[in-house]
């Protein structure tokens, strides 16, 4: 459009590529670089982006499954603890991703914030001892709202 009386023509609009309004098209830019990846079932997996398809289904290369026990779990524990666990290669289900990013390279040797390394055994028993704690709680509280008249059947898995 030629200008009129002197004014400037409209600044035109940038166009985006369609493939920017797709959730894994913007995988593209976190390929070939570590991610911490959280799944719906509470695992978080640590690893390097290798793969991707249209369903956001993933491929992780030198995997680790980290797994973190939050502090106060055990008497005398100040400070949370971690551990890992070797996957190797692992393929995850697009679906069953709930957050994911990318690791400071900078800082991934650093335990997590409040958190220590520890021994696998450990963290997985001190884990374990937290999901049992978890459900008799959730449990409880899913008797006292039914007590009161709130339906228990859409509450979660919690089983009686």
């Amino acid at each position: 459009m030629p200008p009129v009386l002197g004014r400037p023509p409209p600044p035109q609009q940038q166009q985006l590529p369609a493939q920017m309004f797709t959730t894994a098209a913007q995988l593209l830019d976190l390929t070939d670089k570590k991610l911490m990846v959280a799944l719906r079932d509470g695992r978080k997996l640590v690893g390097i982006l290798r793969s991707w398809d249209q369903f956001a289904n993933l491929v992780l290369q030198s995997t680790k499954e980290r797994i973190f026990v939050p502090p106060g779990t055990a008497p005398n524990q100040p400070r949370g603890l971690y551990a890992d666990i070797d996957r190797g290669l692992f393929v995850v289900r697009g679906e069953n991703v709930l957050l994911l990013g990318e690791i400071d390279l900078d800082k991934e040797d650093d335990p997590p914030a409040g958190y220590d390394l520890a021994d696998l055994a450990v963290v997985k028993k001190l884990a374990e001892q937290r999901k049992v704690q978890d459900k008799a709680r959730e449990k409880k509280k899913v008797k006292l709202l039914a007590k009161e008249g709130f339906d228990s059947e859409n509450l979660g898995e919690v089983l009686f």
